[in-house]
């Protein structure tokens, strides 16, 4: 099952189905921009293996730059994605798709390789080789999710220096392997 009220934090166990909806995004993501250039990755917790996670399927689209997304927005507006500009964020395109009054997904879409793109990507997979940081994660998001159940931007803040110290830690440790 997926999809989420807006502001609500609800987490549900993590659920194998949730690969196979990013994967059907995915398809209908590909076949709205055919004859771009883009990358697409599944991040935020439900992309992470045995993560409890808000059900809202997170997916960032890397362009070239944020002047070649501008093409892109309307294509994703048509197949049903709200755009929200940048949302509070500068550096990326943001859009929503609901279903049913419920959001089911989120996309960011930022140029390959600059901070948000990197970021995402490398707590993804420093969250799925470290089980210990992992299961930290888990413990800080189910406290999160007690105390601010209808307030998603504090849950979120209550987030950001665990995910920070893990950048640090994954970004040193990418660092080691170059080596």
């Amino acid at each position: 099952m997926i999809g989420l009220k807006t502001d609500m934090v609800e987490l549900l166990p993590y659920d194998y189905t949730w690969k196979d909806e990013f994967q059907k995004m995915k398809k209908d993501i590909e076949m709205a921009l055919n004859g771009y250039t883009f990358d697409i990755q599944h991040v935020g917790s439900t992309s992470i293996e045995g993560c409890p996670a808000k059900p809202v399927i997170d997916i960032n689209i890397g362009i070239e730059s944020l002047e070649y997304g501008n093409q892109l927005v309307p294509l994703l507006i048509n197949i049903g994605y709200i755009y929200k500009g940048d949302d509070g964020i500068p550096g990326r395109h943001y859009f929503k798709k609901q279903e049913n009054g419920v959001t089911v997904s989120h996309i960011h879409m930022c140029p390959i390789g600059d901070e948000i793109w990197k970021n995402q990507i490398l707590f993804r997979d420093y969250m799925r080789e470290h089980p210990e940081q992992l299961q930290e994660y888990i413990e800080l998001k189910r406290k999160l999710a007690i105390l601010y159940p209808t307030d998603r931007a504090s849950y979120s803040l209550g987030k950001k220096n665990f995910i920070e110290n893990i950048l640090v830690e994954a970004e040193a440790l990418k660092r080691s392997r170059k080596k």
